[in-house]
């Protein structure tokens, strides 16, 4: 979602926040105190975001973690957030609309979220003691950024003919399945490619 901030918005606090965010047609992210008025995405923001989504669904499907997508927010202390996609094991938290034990986070890329994601969410990420993975995906260039606890939070990048090993979940997803029916360049050059291999192999 794109962030746009709410200037003309005082300070609020977390429990009128929740509130109201319950009543509200236009979803808010929460900093200490301040609103972030959360906007529409683009169609492949939301195709990232789907198969993504989707692998993660049916892989912990029966199983102890849960997949959510970007209608439950994520606290860590006084900020809340809507991850495009997380994944929570054994959380402890007891409200309905919030999770507070995240393993992994991902979020898509674009030029409204771009700052608040590479910046802000980072560092607040980084702090949460379950998180093991940060992912973050353009769309408008095939990228898929992995920063992992166990590598000190140093970043791994991931391209098309790639396989992106989710370790927080012990799931693989390839480049290709993330960016599945997505429109970009990238995209469209290596589906030529795809086919002139394909093409290449039928004529022999």
């Amino acid at each position: 979602m794109s962030a746009q901030p709410q200037f003309e918005q005082t300070w609020i606090s977390l429990e009128d926040y929740l509130a109201a965010e319950l009543l509200s047609d236009t979803k808010h992210e929460y900093d200490d105190g301040e609103l972030v008025a959360m906007s529409g995405t683009s169609k492949n923001h939301e195709r990232i975001k789907g198969n993504v989504s989707a692998a993660l669904h049916i892989h912990l499907r029966g199983k102890p973690c849960e997949p959510f997508s970007s209608d439950v927010k994520l606290k860590i202390g006084n900020y809340l957030f809507y991850p495009d996609v997380m994944v929570v094991c054994n959380d402890t938290s007891t409200h309905d609309y919030y999770a507070e034990a995240a393993v992994l986070v991902v979020e898509v890329l674009s030029k409204s979220t771009r700052r608040r994601d590479e910046t802000l969410k980072r560092r607040l990420y980084q702090t949460i003691p379950t998180l093991q993975e940060y992912v973050l995906i353009e769309q408008d260039i095939v990228d898929v950024e992995v920063c992992r606890r166990s590598e000190g939070w140093v970043s791994s990048h991931y391209f098309l003919g790639d396989d992106v090993p989710f370790e927080s979940v012990d799931l693989t997803i390839s480049v290709a399945e993330i960016y599945a029916r997505v429109e970009n360049d990238d995209v469209r050059s290596f589906l030529l490619e795809q086919q002139a291999i394909a093409d290449s192999a039928a004529a022999n």
